[in-house]
């Protein structure tokens, strides 16, 4: 699929962006739309789903933004007994002060990258996927609000299924986008095995931007002007979505709003401030796909251009 906007932006506003994005990509090497891809769900607001194999990335990509972006970042390894309260804290008694304190777990903090999400128990997921809906965590009776912004990235092996609990449907419905990154060209990998260390690199990465500067641009994001006949092509590809044979769900309205918001972003990031098809066309497999029901990331593209060629242009 075609990009409409192959260079990062290079207008005032989105000089940060653009940094940002050149920045993160010389470190990951060889990725440019999937870093402006997790930039545009950012900036939309959405969390982030990267489904590929070990040793591609991910991580790497997540540290990078978090840097990139000045967000506090913390890493959580998904384990088969990581309880909920391992995750969103607890209240521990303190016997010094005679009562209970709460304690914060890990949910605490700007970008969460939550490494192999499925391979925690359906009630650790759903902890975590109920503070991504709600951006807040409830315990001992009290609800505490999560940092504004408040971004998830959560990885899975596609092909190691040993061990593992696969998300339901409607809890995939949570991540407004899935990446798989895939392998990188020769030129990138050469230049990777002739540099240094990703994690020096990463440690060298200076702040871009703030969180009040992210606040922004999703401000932004949300002001980006979307056409009467933009919104019929997206509400028309959800249409198509519910007839169409081979897919095994249809795009629900929530699903619709998810890709206008991807879009807009998408279009923010081009340095513009209305919204074009072809940002519906570069982020929909990326938005749709796994909410009907298509279980492959890497695939996703060639699955989406069928759903996008059956439906005109505005």
């Amino acid at each position: 699929m075609n990009d409409p906007n192959p260079n990062p932006p290079q207008s005032g506003r989105d000089s940060a962006l653009a940094d940002a994005a050149a920045r993160i990509d010389g470190i990951l090497l060889g990725k440019p739309r999937a870093v402006r891809l997790a930039l545009a769900c950012l900036i939309a607001r959405g969390h982030l789903l990267i489904e590929d194999l070990p040793g591609m990335g991910k991580t790497v990509l997540a540290h990078a933004l978090a840097r990139a972006l000045g967000l506090e970042f913390k890493r959580v390894q998904f384990t088969n007994d990581m309880l909920p309260g391992d995750l969103t804290g607890a209240a521990i008694f303190e016997r010094e002060r005679a009562e209970f304190v709460f304690h914060p777990g890990p949910i605490f903090t700007q970008l969460l990258l939550a490494d192999e999400i499925n391979r925690a128990s359906p009630k650790t997921q759903s902890a975590l996927l109920e503070a991504m809906e709600e951006r807040q965590v409830s315990s001992e009776g009290l609800t505490r609000p999560l940092p504004e912004p408040f971004f998830v990235i959560a990885t899975q092996n596609p092909v190691d299924h040993l061990s593992t609990n696969p998300l339901p449907e409607a809890q995939l419905d949570r991540f407004l986008m899935r990446l798989a990154l895939g392998y990188p060209d020769a030129e990138a990998e050469l230049e990777l095995l002739r540099g240094e260390d990703r994690r020096e690199l990463l440690e060298r990465l200076p702040p871009l931007a703030d969180a009040s500067a992210l606040r922004a641009l999703q401000g932004q994001a949300r002001r980006v002007h979307a056409s009467e006949a933009l919104l019929k092509y997206v509400r028309a590809l959800a249409e198509h979505t519910r007839h169409a044979a081979g897919l095994a769900f249809g795009l629900s309205p929530r699903g619709a709003l998810a890709v206008l918001a991807a879009a807009r972003a998408w279009a923010l990031l081009a340095g513009r401030d209305h919204a074009l098809p072809e940002d519906v066309r570069t982020i929909f497999p990326h938005v749709a796909m796994h909410r009907l029901g298509h279980g492959d990331a890497r695939l996703a593209e060639n699955h989406a251009q069928a759903i996008l060629d059956a439906v005109a242009l505005p």
